[in-house]
């Protein structure tokens, strides 16, 4: 749950079981057919997928061009945490929800558990998808104990670093990607220290990170082990890992160098905060390019550009899956299939940044030799798919998604924005995971 407290999280999840109206996000009503009689098709997403017919690469308008018995209506919202504990509350309900949902990597492995693999289409038996076109660690991920595949990579999230060249040059840092890449190489130390460099000259209101909590979760996607064992049980407390990026996180959240953001926030202030200027780096896994793009508007094209990470690693990456209580589960199958093929995801890539899944994608001129407009001359496709190459994913848990959760917007974010002191706050996560986990 993505709040400050843990008094709101249970408000929250009150809020929830009431039916409140955050349960829009993962879909509305049933679906089923529109005015027109054609068969509508619900996809529920969180987020920027890249699919959508304004920002997006149009696959949607594409889809209905060439099936139009299909109408397909997206509904999407920004708190990934929130669209996961509605969904849930969905699956065990069995309405309500979209035809198509996405699952982020965080929850695929609860979505795959025992308690409710059963909710979900087997998509290596449905749709007609490739499921040999994956990456095989990302099909991995999403297939049941019993062997069913319950869903369609859309993407995964190598990192790079984002920075704002001119707030660079104001401070007197330098501009060009590979001397910005130098400066932290091999070290979120070195990461630490430019930012305390930036700081001492930085234009008058802004920050050289946009989030500690949004640094962490950088700094713990670039480790070996992260929240779980190899057998799938949480260690989160012991994994050197998640110590490595707390630290990280706490020491730049006290030190001065982010715009103590929340990344997601239903509010928009971490969005105002790219439109307006107001910090100088993110961490930059793929997808985050596409925000980027749409938040920081016309007025900042060309302003940004993308650096190699201190440490490279793997941050997201979701996946398309087709509930068994929806109306129309054979062509919700068909359209995930479709929307997920090496050649859609190219699209998606070239529009949006999000790195595809698809091993043909990823290989693909159109891919490797992609440039973003909003980017410049960057090499953005050669960048990512660089960095895709080299991913060697962690060990994940059912419970990795809430667990991260509590550590950024429960632990990392009160240090940050309310001072917090740091073995208060490892306590209060430490209570929350005690209290809401029991594995």
């Amino acid at each position: 749950m993505r709040t400050t407290s843990g008094r709101r999280a249970l408000a929250a999840l009150a809020a929830l079981a009431a039916g409140t109206a955050l349960l829009t996000g993962c879909g509305g009503d049933d679906g089923g057919e529109s005015a027109d009689g054609k068969i509508e098709l619900r996809v529920g997403t969180y987020g920027s997928f890249g699919f959508d017919d304004k920002t997006g690469a149009k696959l949607y308008a594409e889809y209905m061009k060439t099936h139009p018995n299909i109408k397909i209506v997206e509904s999407n919202v920004s708190d990934g945490q929130k669209y996961w504990d509605t969904l849930k509350l969905r699956l065990s309900r069995g309405s309500g929800l979209a035809d198509i949902q996405a699952v982020e990597v965080g929850y695929i492995a609860e979505a795959t558990s025992p308690t409710m693999a059963n909710k979900w289409v087997d998509l290596s038996k449905s749709g007609g998808a490739d499921i040999g076109s994956f990456l095989d660690w990302k099909v991995k991920q999403a297939t049941t104990p019993d062997g069913a595949v319950i869903g369609l990579g859309t993407d995964i999230g190598p990192m790079a670093i984002c920075y704002n060249k001119d707030l660079f040059a104001k401070a007197g840092l330098p501009t060009d990607r590979e001397q910005v890449g130098k400066l932290w190489a091999g070290d979120w130390g070195k990461f630490l220290r430019t930012g305390k460099d930036y700081q001492k000259k930085a234009p008058q209101g802004t920050s050289f990170h946009d989030s500690a909590s949004g640094l962490f979760n950088a700094v713990v996607n670039s480790e070996p082990e992260q929240y779980a064992d190899a057998k799938g049980q949480l260690i989160w407390d012991s994994s050197p890992g998640v110590k490595k990026a707390w630290d990280t996180a706490v020491e730049a959240a006290r030190s001065g160098i982010t715009a103590k953001l929340r990344q997601f926030d239903e509010k928009g202030t971490w969005n105002a905060g790219f439109k307006n200027s107001k910090f100088a780096t993110i961490a930059c896994p793929s997808w985050m390019t596409g925000i980027i793009k749409d938040q920081a508007g016309a007025a900042n094209q060309g302003k940004w550009d993308i650096a190699a990470p201190p440490v490279a690693g793997n941050w997201g990456g979701s996946f398309l899956a087709v509930p068994k209580a929806g109306k129309h589960t054979k062509e919700a199958a068909e359209l995930a299939a479709w929307l997920t093929a090496p050649a859609q995801a190219a699209k998606v890539f070239k529009v949006n940044g999000n790195i595809p899944s698809a091993k043909d994608a990823l290989t693909s001129p159109e891919v490797t030799g992609a440039k973003m407009p909003y980017f410049g001359d960057t090499p953005v496709g050669q960048i990512y798919a660089s960095a895709a190459a080299g991913i060697r994913p962690a060990p994940i848990s059912r419970y990795d998604g809430q667990v991260k959760t509590f550590l950024t917007d429960n632990g990392i974010l009160d240090i940050e924005q309310r001072g917090t002191d740091p073995a208060k706050a490892w306590d209060n996560v430490r209570k929350l995971v005690d209290d809401k986990i029991d594995q």
